[in-house]
């Protein structure tokens, strides 16, 4: 965007206005610097404000961030000033709406809503590439402008929404507000507050945080305690967003046009990313009817497998049979163009395995994996892994690939083969439990490899609950 460069770039010899790199890397990681110190702040404002009122201020953040680098005219310091300030409120939200979806939602939609989560944000990014394709050639700084500002809109819709929306029952128990709680669970079940089912939910959920507060107010060092797993549930919950961070789909999306390039496409990066954003939108879709079927475990086993064959490919053919970087279309030799068919075919198919399995299943496993106690923190944790490691890979990574090119692919094949070693032997199955059970689960000391398998100690709750749902439909249909 030519306007942004000549607002905020540095005059070169020539006296033409150009975007330094170290300008493009403070804008840049201002950003993430933010979203890393905003998803371990949240963990501070969930619990004194709720999760609600948790959303509300960071909203808030996140929109004054906005405004701020919209109202922009030349200062480099107030557009990055206002990214960090925006990347603080995008970190916190990334933790606090997995974590209130989590609390919120019944045990057998929880994973998918969890995906939803995941898809909204995957539409909310292809949206916003289909802005820049659109305004990037505007001659002024609407080119800009309105997909920053655009932002602003967002905000304001999750600032007005939040106040629809009931508080998570889980928090309400743990601050004493028991007949809200039960109003709340009551509305989300869509039963009446007398519901067998209310009064089960209520006694399971009373019965864990009365066991999590014997111990006192939680620490962050208890996110690592012995107790009840929690430092194998906190690594689990870090170790799975850092192995995402490393599938090797967001270099697809932040370097990839340059290979595509050398593949002798004439599209533009736009253009590009416009694709991989489609083809990430209609790959979230098919998780959230498998995260419930396949379950956690295995979706982040098969992505594992299929990924890692489509690194190698795109890899090995790269480095084969691409022509250097920067190598004029009409000197591409027939073996490159074939060459570049190929990597561009294994990368939009990474980019979709890594949508329909590593990219949303890793949040829901983080949604679900903490007791009350110590949950905001942990999120926190692994939340804060994510955005750590999505800077170190938009920092190192094009440095790696100007020494080594489509080589670099291996490196994620190497990491995805750890992934799948990793889940295979420490990821347990969550699915079709509530946060309680896995809370159990944990502390019943199953294998992983044999977690699925694993069921609760009481039953006869649910089933006496089954019953009486059947004797009301039965009365129900005799009275008509």
């Amino acid at each position: 965007m030519d306007d942004f460069v000549a607002r905020f770039g540095e005059i070169g010899a020539d006296g033409k206005p150009f975007l330094s790199s170290s300008r493009q890397s403070i804008i840049t990681s201002l950003l993430s610097a933010g979203t890393f110190v905003g998803a371990i702040g949240q963990a501070f404002t969930s619990d004194r404000f709720g999760r609600k009122g948790s959303i509300l201020i960071w909203s808030g953040i996140f929109t004054v961030g906005t405004a701020i680098q919209t109202g922009t005219t030349n200062s480099i310091a107030q557009i990055t000033v206002g990214r960090f300030i925006a990347g603080l409120g995008v970190g916190a939200l990334s933790a606090i709406v997995p974590l209130y979806n989590g609390e919120t939602s019944p045990k057998a939609l929880r994973g998918m809503l969890l995906v939803l989560y995941q898809l909204q944000i995957i539409i909310g990014i292809f949206i916003s590439y289909i802005i820049d394709l659109g305004t990037h050639t505007i001659n002024n700084s609407a080119s800009w402008r309105i997909p920053v500002g655009l932002q602003m809109l967002w905000g304001l819709i999750l600032l007005s929404g939040i106040f629809f929306l009931p508080e998570s029952p889980r928090h309400l128990l743990g601050t004493g507000k028991e007949a809200e709680a039960r109003k709340v669970v009551a509305q989300l079940n869509s039963v009446p507050e007398d519901d067998p089912l209310v009064i089960e939910i209520i006694e399971e959920l009373e019965f864990g945080i009365k066991a999590e507060n014997e111990g006192g107010k939680a620490t962050w060092w208890e996110c690592f305690s012995t107790r009840n797993l929690l430092w194998k549930r906190t690594l689990n919950g870090m170790m799975l967003q850092f192995i995402q961070q490393l599938n090797g789909q967001n270099f697809y999306y932040y370097y990839g046009d340059t290979f595509f390039q050398s593949a002798g496409t004439e599209l533009s990066p736009y253009v590009i990313q416009t694709i991989l954003g489609a083809v990430s939108v209609v790959g979230t879709v098919p998780a959230l009817y498998l995260i419930e079927t396949w379950g956690r475990r295995n979706s982040l086993l098969t992505g594992s497998v299929l990924e890692a064959i489509c690194s190698l490919i795109a890899g090995l053919v790269g480095h084969f049979t691409l022509a250097p970087a920067g190598t004029p279309a009409d000197q591409l030799s027939p073996r490159n163009k074939q060459g570049g068919d190929t990597l561009i075919a294994f990368a939009v198919l990474h980019v979709f395995s890594f949508s329909m399995f590593w990219g949303p299943t890793p949040w829901v496993y983080l949604g679900e994996s903490f007791p009350l106690r110590v949950r905001p923190k942990a999120i926190a944790l692994g939340s804060a892994t994510n955005w750590i490691w999505n800077f170190l890979l938009s920092f190192f990574a094009p440095r790696i690939a100007e020494r080594i090119g489509p080589l670099i692919l291996l490196i994620f094949f190497g990491m995805l083969v750890f992934g799948f070693g990793y889940v295979y032997l420490f990821i347990p199955e969550t699915k079709g439990l509530s946060l309680e059970e896995v809370d159990e689960m944990y502390r019943s000391g199953v294998r992983p490899w044999q977690s699925a398998s694993w069921r609760p100690a009481e039953k006869h709750i649910h089933e006496d609950v089954s019953e009486v749902r059947e004797v009301r439909e039965k009365d129900d249909k005799e009275s008509v």
